[in-house]
């Protein structure tokens, strides 16, 4: 439970500081207010992917012990490389625009690459969920059964 919260916490400080990073890095190389870049989406993926998900995924270890499940371990190291690897590709993507730089595919695709790893610890993230609820569910069924005669 305490690796959820520290994790929370780094992704919320990754997350604040890429928004300094997005506003000073446009400012200093004379970036177009208002023109897009990909900078600004690695601070609001690092907040909501990483701060906001992994606060609601402790709360739901703390109703559910989650982490009673293997499962709940591979969705910790995969979803957060996931949450990294994306990130990261944001911000490489989003400095190539501001210094007017062209990107590559290799870039797409590993930003690909992190979609990917997010979308595969969502699964595993759902799996062990189901099977906290399902084992709660028995366990409640075999409180409430009657004794046998």
């Amino acid at each position: 439970m305490t690796r959820l919260f520290y994790a929370a916490f780094a992704y919320m400080l990754a997350g604040v500081a890429s928004g300094l990073f997005y506003r000073e890095f446009t400012k200093l190389n004379g970036f177009p207010e208002g023109q897009f870049t990909q900078l600004g989406l690695a601070h609001t993926h690092l907040l909501t992917l990483g701060f906001i998900v992994l606060l609601i995924v402790l709360i739901l270890e703390k109703q559910f012990a989650l982490s009673r499940s293997r499962l709940f371990a591979w969705f910790f190291w995969i979803y957060n490389a996931g949450v990294i690897v994306t990130s990261g590709m944001l911000v490489v993507h989003g400095a190539l625009t501001v210094l007017g730089a062209e990107s590559s595919k290799m870039i797409a695709g590993i930003a690909g690459l992190g979609h990917m790893l997010l979308t595969a610890g969502m699964i595993l993230l759902f799996l062990a969920l189901r099977k906290a609820l399902v084992s709660r569910t028995d366990a409640a069924a075999s409180v409430s059964a009657p004794a046998p005669v």
